[in-house]
Parts: C-alpha cells; structure tokens; sequence
C-alpha cells in the first residue's frame, strides 16, 4: 500500500472508533479486550496516537522514555472531554503524516522503506484493530477494513512483529502452518519450534501441519486474536474460511502472539 492509502485508512478507522465509542457510551465493557471499558479503549489509542505523532513531527530519532512520552501525550482527559481529546489527536497525527517529507528521519521499530511509510502503516493499522473493538463493544461490527488493508495488516504482524524475535509462539518439536488469502495474493509460512518464529513467504512443495486459508479480512482479525474460528466461520461466507490440518496450533498462536 501507498502511504496515501494508509493515512486515508488511518483516518477512516479513527473516526469509525470515536463513533462506536459515542453510540455505546464509554463505560461499555470491550469483550476482545478484557479488563478494559471503552473509555480505556479510546485513551489508550489517544495516546498513542499522540506518543507515534512526535516523531515524524519532531524528527525524533530515538525512543521516548517515559518523561518523553507524558510530555507528548500531555495531560489525562476527564470522561466528558474524551472523545473531543481522542479526535483532536487523531486529526492532528492524519495531520502530521500528511504533510511530513517524505524523507524524514525520525526512530521507527520495524522495517519499512522509510520512516514515514512505517508510521503511517503501524498507525493505519493499530487504529484498525482498535476500531474493530470498539464495535464489538458497541454491538455492531461496523464496516469491513479493505481487503487491501487486511492483506497488508497480516503482512505487517507476521513478517514485522512475528519476525522481531520476540513473539513467544514456541513448539518443542517443528511444526509449520500457512496462511493463504483467497482474495488477495498473500501466503506466508510460519515455522514454529523451540527457537524465535521464522516466517517467510516462499512457497514450499510440502504440506503443512495447519493450513488456514480464508479472505483477508476475517484472517487479519482471527490473526490479532480478535476473532475465534468459530466466529471467523460466521462472518465470511459458508465454507469460505477453512482449516487442514491439526487445529490445535492455533491455540497456540492465540496464547503466544499477543502483542504487546
């Protein structure tokens, strides 16, 4: 995806959050994320969005410590100036993004062909998934993302966060388990064993100890563990989402892949 599309992304799923969030109130417990009530959905994703807005506004070319960040976080609204807050934020980093150099130089923590791409597409995506639990909240699922969108949200968790090294999905005897788009040209293979998580994209004459295959859409979510099988089943077409092999490895991507 273009940069351009992820910021229009950004900003379609940013004031699709902030409207699940006003149609439910913000007490509204949030089923894919235990412990939290929707307020502390939309200040999470408010902050964050201000803390991801500092560096290419700033030019920032390392992480944040903790001082940093409050500062550019700024102080905790109260309930009743939350979503105005949460817009205000989402506005400016659309903003931010949408005005930067392309060439600026600023502290990125996954690969990309350059830091505003990489803000721009770690954005798009951390409010897509965030908007997704603000409907579940809401009782609604809202608009599906694009497929273009899934297909780059899978890309980036698995080829990007899964490939840092640190995801604590681990086998003690080798295992593999693709993942295959039906709408979309995406398949990866994920080898799990006692050693980081190896993902690649190769095709490979060998069958593998799971294959999951699906549309895009409901494989980006089942792969942030926001859907189970069983509801991404329910919300694609019958007989579109499938799964060969031993199902068991998905509880173990579902207890080991939280990002955090």
């Amino acid at each position: 995806m273009e940069i351009s599309e992820h910021i229009d992304a950004l900003r379609r799923e940013g004031a699709l959050l902030a409207d699940a969030a006003s149609r439910a109130g913000l007490a509204t417990p949030v089923p894919t994320c235990p412990d939290w009530r929707l307020g502390d959905l939309v200040r999470h994703v408010g902050q964050v969005h201000r803390w991801a807005a500092a560096y290419p506004a700033k030019g920032l070319g390392a992480v944040l410590d903790e001082v940093g960040a409050k500062a550019v976080i700024g102080p905790d609204p109260s309930d009743a100036a939350l979503l105005d807050w949460f817009r205000e934020g989402h506005t400016a980093l659309v903003t931010t993004l949408s005005q930067a150099p392309a060439d600026i130089g600023c502290w990125t923590f996954l690969p990309a062909p350059s830091p505003l791409a990489f803000w721009a597409r770690r954005q798009a995506h951390e409010t897509a998934v965030h908007r997704f639990d603000a409907d579940a909240a809401a009782g609604s699922p809202g608009p599906a993302v694009d497929t273009a969108l899934a297909l780059d949200g899978i890309d980036e968790l698995l080829r990007g966060f899964m490939a840092r090294g640190r995801a604590k999905v681990h086998s003690d005897s080798p295992r593999t388990v693709r993942i295959r788009t039906t709408d979309g040209p995406g398949s990866w293979r994920l080898a799990v064993s006692r050693e980081p998580l190896v993902v690649t994209t190769e095709e490979s004459p060998e069958p593998a100890d799971l294959t999951v295959t699906g549309p895009a859409r409901e494989l980006y979510l089942l792969l942030w563990n926001r859907l189970t099988v069983e509801q991404a089943e329910r919300q694609a077409q019958p007989g579109e989402v499938k799964l060969s092999g031993d199902r068991s490895l998905l509880d173990l991507w579902r207890d080991g892949a939280a990002i955090r």
